[in-house]
């Protein structure tokens, strides 16, 4: 693709291109920490906490993960957990009954949901025995609808990351948009693709608080692109998507940047001992290499496997019903005493 040439307005929705966003009152009127009255927004003004409305662009907490990211606040968007990332961009750049999509399994399985949803269609191109990106199908299966490219890596869930040759020939053979989900990036060695946002225009990378960051319930998702996707994305987001208990959160944890390399550091050398020990039980038929916070294996009869496992008070992912998952499950990696616990159980088994 001819970068120079790349014009995002030719993928947007034609209904989107001319939409004219809702202002909210806290998108006219910016405080800037002088003491005002507020009676622009109808709101209750007896002080609890939350009795305002939330910062509709996450400023604060923007200008944090920009600076930790090498990025300006222009190249991002928060959103309601990376789901409504990940929809919104259905929405913004897919033609309902007209547009496709190209996922590649096994895979994330909100991919197919939310193109179900927006009535997308989604076009399949399954990876290798390797799990790596099939890239000269992935090409063949294009056509002038196809508007995204999902790539998870690391993937889930079979936790390895996707070479980066493979990732550049799509990046610079497809005229379409290009979205990396790195939900488990924080696990592995290899570099974000955040550093690559200013060389490709068509990418799109995708993260979240939930994973290393610890923060899945308070639904976090973030969203680094160029500056004119996201100001298109700015278009149609709900104007208060991100509440303010939640931008509160996420900006403690975000700050307290050493406590999360120290649990991740935790994590990676517990995930080392749990492939060790798989690796050793009988009825471990493969433990598959992860840079992710989870291990995937294949066993005899993960059925079986699975509810015994769940008998003793264990709860796994069964992901045998996955192309290319068959008899394999997924164990995330807990904390040091439920890990033992765990490898416990299996050692009896």
């Amino acid at each position: 693709m001819n970068k120079t040439q790349f014009n995002i307005n030719q993928l947007v929705r034609q209904n989107v291109l001319g939409l004219k966003p809702y202002s909210s009152a806290r998108d006219e009127y910016v405080s800037d920490g002088s003491k005002m009255i507020f009676l622009d927004a109808n709101e209750n003004p007896f002080e609890n906490g939350v009795n305002r409305y939330p910062d509709p662009q996450q400023r604060n907490l923007k200008s944090v993960l920009a600076e930790q990211n090498g990025v300006a606040v222009q190249n991002i968007l928060l959103g309601n957990g990376s789901d409504e990332v990940l929809d919104l961009l259905f929405r913004a750049f897919c033609e309902p009954k007209m547009d496709n999509i190209i996922t590649l399994p096994p895979t994330y399985g909100m991919y197919k949901v939310l193109a179900n949803i927006n009535n997308i269609e989604e076009r399949e191109v399954l990876l290798t025995n390797t799990f790596q990106p099939n890239v000269s199908d992935i090409l063949d299966t294009v056509d002038r609808n196809t508007k995204l490219i999902f790539l998870c890596s690391p993937n889930n869930p079979t936790g390895n990351s996707f070479s980066e040759e493979n990732i550049t020939q799509i990046l610079n053979k497809f005229d379409g948009l290009v979205i990396i989900d790195e939900a488990y990036i924080d696990f592995s060695s290899k570099k974000s693709w955040i550093e690559k946002i200013k060389t490709y225009p068509n990418l799109i990378v995708t993260q979240t608080l939930s994973k290393a960051y610890g923060l899945a319930g308070i639904r976090l998702g973030v969203c680094y692109a160029s500056e004119e996707v996201i100001s298109i994305l700015n278009k149609i987001k709900p104007p208060y998507n991100v509440n303010e208990l939640t931008q509160k959160r996420a900006l403690k944890r975000v700050l307290d940047s050493d406590q999360v390399k120290i649990e991740v550091a935790k994590i990676l050398e517990e995930r080392k001992n749990l492939a060790r020990i798989l690796s050793q039980i009988n009825f471990v038929e493969k433990v598959y290499h992860s840079d992710a916070n989870f291990i995937l294996a294949k066993v005899d009869d993960a059925d079986k496997r699975y509810h015994q496992l769940l008998s003793m008070g264990i709860v796994i992912r069964n992901r045998s019903t996955q192309p290319l998952c068959e008899n394999t499950l997924r164990f995330t990696v807990g904390t040091p005493e439920e890990n033992e616990k765990l490898i416990k159980i299996l050692k009896q088994l």
